[in-house]
């Protein structure tokens, strides 16, 4: 039997709810290149803290659309972020976008049970390696630099270590806060204690 997913640490708002502070957020996230918004996810936690939300949100729009990166490996960096957290949401939204953006179905399914990509493309699994290096030792030795320095350049280098940046403080506020996946939703990973 499935074990049932924590409670969520944070009210889970509506929009009727919200105040003036939370409605300008909402709507920004609205304007801007999502073109959509909801009050799930990693937005719902922003909330609750609009000044916050909003300087983050904006990154989030930069990192998501607007670097020199591929789609294709922007969304498998995302993948590679949301399984060393295990962080069901960020999983559950990208997942399908990665898909879409290319990375293929065995990929995702070995990044999924924690196996490195070994099959996917070279330029993903330099990125893998390099994103587990940085999590793992908090540097990332000259070879992986190289390795996708060779792939990205000055400018995508640094543009690639934004979106682990940002996505990590995703998946930290997604499992820090408890945040829920759809109803529907199966969860992609298995809870710890």
């Amino acid at each position: 039997m499935p074990k049932k997913p924590p409670r969520p640490r944070l009210p889970v708002l509506t929009e009727q709810a919200l105040d003036a502070r939370q409605r300008a957020l909402f709507e920004s996230i609205k304007s801007g290149p999502r073109g959509r918004a909801s009050l799930g996810g990693p937005f719902g936690v922003y909330m609750h803290a609009p000044d916050f939300g909003e300087l983050t949100q904006q990154l989030g729009a930069f990192v998501r659309y607007k670097t020199s990166l591929p789609p294709r490996l922007s969304e498998f960096a995302i993948l590679v972020i949301a399984r060393l957290w295990r962080a069901q949401y960020e999983w559950h939204a990208h997942a399908p976008i990665a898909e879409r953006a290319g990375v293929t179905p065995s990929t995702i399914g070995d990044l999924r049970a924690g196996r490195a990509p070994s099959r996917a493309p070279k330029d993903e699994r330099a990125i893998h390696d390099f994103i587990k290096e940085l999590h793992k030792t908090r540097r990332v030795s000259d070879r992986t630099y190289a390795r996708v320095h060779t792939v990205l350049g000055d400018t995508g280098m640094i543009e690639f270590v934004g979106i682990v940046g940002y996505y990590t403080l995703v998946a930290m506020l997604l499992d820090v806060f408890r945040v829920p996946l759809p109803a529907d939703a199966v969860m992609p990973f298995a809870e710890r204690k």
